[in-house]
């Protein structure tokens, strides 16, 4: 089974990323933020999938912590969203998904099950 971890500050937002995926067979594991999901990453070696938000507070942002986990946990797949910030292909680790927010529950669902 495939454990994705939901990176996102918005508790709402949070909520209905882990319901959506968990609706659909994923095992999740949710995060608040970049520090967070690096601990979280530090204990547990199931984590698949990281999906990250890019605008956070804390230390580093989502495509800081995008670029840690592509330097850290070269397996682990990753999809970044925001409805703000449109990065460059150069701006992102390889082999990135981008999702652009607002976001529709298939193309979440059909961005990690491309990844998974």
């Amino acid at each position: 089974m495939s454990v994705v971890l939901v990176v996102e500050d918005d508790a709402l937002i949070r909520m209905d990323l882990v319901s959506m995926l968990e609706e659909a067979g994923f095992e999740v594991v949710e995060a608040s933020c970049a520090d967070e999901a690096i601990a979280i990453l530090e204990t547990r070696l199931d984590i698949t999938t990281v999906f990250t938000d890019i605008e956070m507070p804390g230390s580093m942002d989502g495509l800081k912590l995008a670029f840690a986990v592509r330097d850290r946990w070269p397996p682990v797949s990753i999809i970044i969203a925001s409805g703000r910030i449109q990065p460059q292909a150069h701006e992102m680790p390889t082999e990135v998904q981008f999702l652009r927010k607002p976001y529709s529950e298939a193309s979440v669902l059909e961005a990690v099950r491309l990844v998974a």
